[in-house]
């Protein structure tokens, strides 16, 4: 969803034995950075709807939502406002099969290794950083933050 030039977009940490699943941008704007499964929210789509779409889309998995992060607002690499809305998952079914047009790879990675790595070059890196140390402090927040009026 895009309003005013600003863009809405979902993006979920895979929580899965002490790692988080991150992918491989694989669009040629952003290609071969590093990100949480994420993407823009459809016009007239529940957030949390969004979440769960985007990770199908991408990975191939079913999640349970079990918490969020929060709410970021940036300007990203694009140059554009971004206001990102971020959850944790679980993985209720499904299996590892990526979207090859949208993710070149995936890979399981604990969040300490990830907020150290030098190697990896990640989407919008500040965002990515601070979600992951989000993740490692346990700054998590309850769903019920998040009324559809849809």
């Amino acid at each position: 969803m895009k309003q005013q030039g600003i863009v809405f977009v979902v993006s979920v940490s895979i929580v899965n034995k002490g790692k988080v699943l991150i992918v491989k941008e694989n669009k040629a704007s952003v290609r071969y950075t590093w990100n949480y499964p994420s993407g823009r929210i459809e016009y007239g789509e529940d957030v949390m709807d969004a979440a769960h779409r985007e990770v199908r889309e991408e990975t191939g998995y079913d999640v349970r939502l079990t918490a969020t992060t929060g709410i970021y607002n940036f300007i990203s690499s694009l140059q554009q406002q971004v206001v990102l809305f971020h959850f944790i998952g679980e993985i209720i079914g499904g299996s590892l099969q990526l979207d090859t047009i949208e993710i070149a790879d995936a890979r399981w990675i604990t969040p300490e290794d990830l907020s150290t790595s030098d190697v990896l070059e990640l989407r919008d890196r500040e965002v990515m950083l601070q979600i992951t140390d989000n993740i490692i402090t346990k700054r998590e927040y309850p769903l019920m933050l998040f009324h559809s009026m849809l």
